[in-house]
């Protein structure tokens, strides 16, 4: 299984200095949500990590498959405090570790 970057160039630099090469730099938000719905289906794909300020540009209905998946599971990390992280680990565990 492997791990997925999307995102701009300079978001999946820091992924790529550590030694992943998987990476996905598309040049629009359409070109996006392409590659995400071919991630999903992708059966290499174990973790898909994507910029949130990417993920929140993304029409809604991908956004749920996202959220659903299990596999690949998809993280949403970015500057702004985001709880996408937190609600994953809480539907992949059972319990909120935050609390």
């Amino acid at each position: 299984m492997d791990i997925v970057v999307v995102g701009s160039a300079d978001f999946t630099l820091g992924f790529q200095l550590a030694g992943i090469d998987n990476l996905h730099n598309p040049a629009d938000d359409e070109e996006c949500a392409q590659t995400l719905r071919g991630l999903l289906s992708e059966k290499e794909a174990g973790i898909v990590v994507i910029d949130s300020t990417l993920l929140a540009r993304m029409p809604d209905r991908l956004k749920v498959a996202l959220s659903d998946s299990v596999s690949p599971t998809v993280l949403g990390i970015g500057t702004e405090e985001d709880n996408t992280l937190r609600e994953t680990i809480r539907k992949a565990i059972g319990v909120d570790l935050w609390h």
